[in-house]
């Protein structure tokens, strides 16, 4: 206004104000220079680089902030640098450090969904200026102390967590077999005749007493060879964290696998999307526990190519803009276009990384290289917008047909979750003929109604929200209805996913 007006004190003020700011911003920036170069720095109390928790649960650990510089330092909003699988909180959050001193910080963080998710740092906020007093600026200035958070299922942590070992591990394995279902002497339950059932089992007096066939449970002292077969396709992840289908499907797949390995059972793991992600061969133990909590685990990464949504050029920026605090010379060095630089550097700085996953899938080994820093780190990446449900059950068709088809190990038990397949699926197929050779088959269909979110506290949806969330909810639940029939016309035990009640 002064320019346009042709005022020159209003231009002088105006000027004198921007040329203020711009010399606090350059002292601030000065102060966290020399703070750095003199050592102001972070590190974490615990001597761990991974910390194992249950999903749902909260850990709190210690981190320590030094200043080892001769000038006093006040920073606000202290936080921490994480997954947004984690719920990070940092007490105190404003914090004034004389010269040459320390302050102990606390870290609690709620573990929201499985996986290995990184805590990748620390950030604050600089006030203040060299000539002294509270100033108007605030310059971001973030550590850069990767920290990996290991999320299990509950039902697997405590196995995995446990401090014995020897002799007292191989209690459980050697105990007594539980009763189970199969050719055995005493009777389960009486129960209605489905199709695939033999005719020797069918109780002909309770049949002509009620009406209908009904066919004889029995029980049979011996160890079950049950096999979990899991479907882990993109779309299963959709919803809120912890509240998405597949977070319901992986706790009651370790839930299964936690009872069924405490009765000592030899229990199998197949993790399926578009192609095979996990095959574990049955097996029995503690050991094989910490195996398949490690898949359910990797279940939730979508770092591979075929299931994230950013391409090469994508994942270099997410890895150069996590990789630039780390490299001493904050890749400087390196230009923007050059990935194959940028790889190699990541492949250098890789063994800061809380985890060593396995490589992931990539169509080059440039980009294998780029994906393998993302996993290691645990740095998140958003999944595929396109499903891939269809070829899931075209891989788990496949998977099935190895089961039935191993001569070796014999499968009495196969629990499936999975959404139900297409009545022209060949999955239908390889259900009959699991039916016929007497393996008992139960799918457990997750429940989409549940994420049909509930509207915020103080919040009124609209009439149109309303219809739309009641429409999603019945199409949900038709859709499972009809799915339950055509699987128990198989012979199938269809049901439900739980819910299990985490946190």
């Amino acid at each position: 206004m002064g320019v346009a007006l042709r005022l020159g004190p209003v231009v002088a003020f105006g000027g004198a104000m921007i040329l203020a700011v711009a010399v606090g911003r350059a002292f601030a920036l000065s102060a966290v220079t020399r703070l750095r170069a003199a050592g102001f720095e972070m590190v974490w109390s615990t001597s761990k680089r991974v910390l194992r928790v249950a999903r749902g649960e909260t850990v709190t650990f210690g981190a320590e902030l030094r200043n080892r510089s001769g000038d006093e330092m006040r920073g606000i909003s202290l936080r921490a640098i994480a997954s947004s699988m984690l719920e990070a909180r940092v007490e105190p959050e404003t914090v004034d450090l004389m010269p040459h001193a320390r302050l102990e910080v606390k870290v609690t963080v709620l573990a929201k969904r499985v996986g290995r998710w990184g805590v990748h740092g620390m950030a604050l906020e600089i006030r203040g200026i060299p000539a002294g007093g509270e100033a108007l600026y605030e310059v971001p200035l973030m550590f850069a102390n990767p920290f990996g958070i290991e999320v299990f299922p509950r039902a697997l942590h405590a196995l995995l967590t446990s401090p014995r070992g020897g002799r007292s591990r191989r209690a459980a394995e050697a105990g007594r077999a539980a009763p189970a279902l199969g050719e055995g002497d005493e009777i389960r339950e009486l129960r209605d005749h489905v199709p695939g059932d033999p005719f020797k089992r069918i109780a002909w007096k309770a049949s002509a007493r009620r009406g209908r066939l009904i066919v004889r449970d029995m029980d049979r002292e011996e160890r079950d060879v049950v096999w979990l077969v899991l479907d882990a396709s993109v779309e299963l992840w959709a919803g809120s964290e912890g509240r998405a289908p597949l977070d319901d499907m992986v706790d009651e797949v370790a839930a299964l696998a936690a009872r069924h390995i405490a009765r000592g059972d030899r229990v199998g793991l197949a993790v399926l999307a578009s192609r095979p992600r996990t095959w574990l061969a049955p097996a029995s133990g503690a050991p094989h526990a910490v195996k398949i909590a490690a898949a359910l685990a990797s279940a939730a990464g979508m770092v591979d190519a075929d299931r994230c949504e950013l391409d090469e050029w994508e994942i270099a920026q997410r890895v150069a803009e996590h990789a630039r605090p780390l490299d001493p010379r904050g890749l400087h060095d390196i230009p923007k276009s050059n990935l194959d630089l940028l790889a190699a550097r990541a492949q250098a700085l890789r063994a800061r990384a809380p985890f060593a996953p396995r490589v992931p899938f990539a169509q080059s080994t440039r980009e294998q290289q780029l994906r393998h820093y993302i996993a290691a780190f645990g740095i998140e990446v958003p999944p595929r917008v396109e499903g891939e449900r269809d070829k899931t059950h075209v891989t788990m068709a496949g998977a099935l047909e190895m089961i039935l088809n191993d001569k070796k190990v014999h499968a009495s038990v196969m629990y499936v979750f999975s959404p139900a397949p297409a009545p022209t699926s060949e999955i239908l197929t390889m259900l009959r003929r699991l039916r016929a050779n007497r393996v008992d088959v139960r799918w457990s269909i997750p429940a989409f109604e549940r994420s049909v979110t509930a509207p915020e506290k103080g919040t009124t949806p609209t009439r149109v929200q309303e219809v739309v969330d009641e429409a999603v909810w019945l199409r949900a639940i038709a859709a499972r209805a009809r799915s339950e029939k055509i699987l128990r016309r198989l012979g199938v035990r269809a049901r439900i996913t739980e819910r299990r009640i985490v946190g």
